[in-house]
């Protein structure tokens, strides 16, 4: 059924969204709330060039509002919206108006950016005459019909919604410039009347789309409106055309009415107050001519905005004594749920949380490790070692053990293209494959006989260490077990070919290290392996897990912190870490040649299969 020519919104009324404002449609939902809705009031979001969905509460249940990349496909999936609300900025709400003017089904458009250019608006307000199209704006924060519909962030908060009654419709019409003083005045309303039916802010423009007017004649044919409140506006000739409505009987209902900036009088010539058309470049546009014009017209006017209120309740009091309005029966708003951000903010609700991170907070105004922010990080040049220990010690280390840190990143870079890791990285991206995953098969192959063994190796010889046992006897339980001691061992270095690696991984151990009992410990057990077979020596893994514990142990860490980081197994990701550098460089080295596809070639595979007689 449609609505009267006088009535924009009722409580079928629903929206079109130009632009994805995610917290005014949360609020124009809310609104729908508090005032019972049965169905909300945005149908959909308009946003060039996106689609999809987007997630919206709709009291507690979440629904989804979907996205429309223009005008016309929203249209056509939602024949009975007749409103859109407009957030277009300033460059683009003349065209995006125009593009909706060309739908007949909206019939109202709202347009909330500041700064249009006054011949486009000029324009506009001329089209909409034309094809009788209510259009409230620009620079407007919009209106409301209490109870009903709700544009956007009128109102301010869901508080001052339900402190001004708007929850509900009261029997005031009412009208002003400012998006502001509409918010403060329908407070007022709400206390010396029984609150606004609608309430209109037509922004405050030289040449808004719609005028004070317009509105007031709509509140005047609007059985369910019994006053009309008014706030003009020095600037411009509006007012005057409200006092010849009253004088020529258009307008018959009681009409309060103050017109701001009478304190112009009082500053320097040429002042402009806050909005574009408030300038009075002629004493016929000043508040107290205007003012003067509306008293003798008829219209209530105070002597001052002190004196607003009073008379606001005396015509209000009027009516109710004349019996020419019964005041509308209070209802009491629902809740309107809070949202859990908004509640938390406020110290209203706790919740048991999923996560935790002792190391890392990127919650606030500034990401930081272990307490040290980034500004921090980078403005005072932490080292890579200090971000390690920052990130897995909870603490920055001392320079030294930074350092050996950063030693052993360089140490296990690469091991050359032959290994397990750096095989599988080059044969995936010879395969074509991206980089996430030729690196994911390379660490995929990580374990106890391949890098994976530095955390196995501090495991056990911390073990040993603890118990006491001597190196023969570490030796001896494990050949009992029919255990690999881990760390010990290599395919091709000796006692005549050490690694280089652990010899630099030693010698800076030595050198800087102020104890390194596990390490003599290690290398006592290499004298015991070494007797059976010379390739049976420390090798880089068991130096690192080694080493590892000797740095905390060294830095002061407690026994039971030691072992906490050992049981971890996160010892094994300074091969990780290292490992992955070299493994991202065989990727790039085999994009950078275009290899071919690999293909293992065949004499290089021993064929063993049984023989079948034929």
């Amino acid at each position: 059924m449609s609505r009267p020519s006088y009535q924009l919104f009722d409580r079928d009324s629903t929206a079109f969204i130009f632009g994805l404002q995610a917290n005014a449609i949360q609020r124009m939902l809310d609104f729908d709330t508090a005032c019972k809705r049965e169905k909300p009031s945005v149908s959909a979001i308009i946003n060039p060039g996106r689609t999809g969905n987007h997630k919206v509460f709709w009291g507690t249940k979440e629904i989804l509002l979907p996205i429309y990349p223009d005008v016309a496909s929203a249209v056509a999936d939602f024949p009975e919206v007749d409103v859109m609300i407009n957030f277009a900025s300033f460059r683009s709400a003349y065209s995006t108006t125009l593009e909706a003017m060309d739908h007949e089904q909206l019939r109202t458009i709202v347009i909330i950016a500041e700064g249009m250019p006054e011949r486009r608006a000029r324009h506009l307000r001329h089209l909409a005459r034309e094809k009788k199209i209510n259009i409230i704006g620009p620079a407007t924060v919009g209106g409301v019909k209490a109870g009903c519909f709700r544009i956007a962030n009128t109102g301010g908060t869901i508080e001052n919604i339900i402190n001004s009654k708007l929850h509900r419709p009261g029997s005031v019409g009412f009208v002003s410039k400012s998006g502001g003083m509409s918010n403060e005045m329908y407070n007022v309303l709400a206390q010396w009347t029984d609150g606004i039916n609608e309430g209109i802010a037509i922004g405050g423009d030289a040449f808004p789309c719609s005028t004070l007017l317009d509105h007031l004649l709509r509140y005047q044919a609007n059985p369910d409106i019994k006053m009309l409140v008014c706030l003009g506006e020095v600037g411009g000739e509006e007012e005057y055309r409200i006092a010849e409505a009253i004088k020529s009987g258009q307008i018959t209902k009681p009409v309060v009415v103050w017109v701001t900036g009478t304190a112009l009088g009082y500053l320097p010539q040429g002042v402009q107050f806050g909005h574009a058309g408030a300038k009075a470049d002629a004493d016929r546009e000043t508040a107290p001519a205007k003012n003067k014009a509306l008293r003798e017209a008829g219209a209530l006017v105070p002597e001052s905005y002190n004196d607003f209120a009073e008379i606001i309740k005396k015509a209000y009091d009027k009516l109710v004594a004349d019996g020419d309005h019964t005041p509308v029966e209070e209802v009491a708003a629902p809740v309107v749920p809070i949202d859990f951000k908004a509640a938390k903010a406020l110290g209203q609700v706790r919740r048991n949380t999923n996560f935790i991170s002792t190391i890392c907070d990127d919650s606030g105004d500034e990401l930081s490790y272990a307490g040290h922010k980034i500004s921090k990080v980078i403005g005072e040049n932490y080292a890579l070692g200090d971000v390690i220990s920052l990130l897995w010690f909870k603490e920055k280390l001392p320079s030294w053990a930074t350092q050996f840190m950063e030693i052993v990143v360089k140490l296990t870079a690469d091991h050359g293209p032959a290994v397990s890791g750096a095989h599988n990285a080059i044969v995936t991206a010879r395969a074509g494959r991206d980089l996430m995953s030729a690196v994911a098969s390379g660490m995929l192959t990580i374990g106890p006989r391949f890098g994976g063994a530095v955390a196995g190796a501090a495991v056990m010889f911390k073990e040993a260490y603890d118990n006491g046992w001597s190196p023969e006897e570490f030796v001896n339980i494990k050949k009992k077990q029919k255990i690999n001691i881990q760390g010990i061992g290599h395919r091709i270095k000796s006692l005549r070919n050490p690694d280089q690696r652990v010899e630099l991984l030693k010698e800076y151990a030595f050198n800087n290290f102020a104890k390194h009992d596990l390490l003599n410990y290690a290398l006592e057990v290499e004298q015991v392996t070494t007797k059976k077979k010379d390739t049976l020596i420390l090798n880089v893994d068991g130096a690192i897990g080694i080493l590892m514990i000797d740095m905390m142990a060294a830095c002061g860490f407690s026994g039971e912190r030691i072992q906490e980081v050992v049981d971890s197994g996160g010892l094994n990701g300074f091969f990780l870490l290292g490992r992955t550098i070299g493994m991202i460089g065989h990727y790039m080295d085999q994009k950078r040649l275009k290899s071919a596809l690999y293909r293992h070639p065949w004499d290089d595979i021993l064929y063993l299969l049984p023989e079948v007689n034929e």
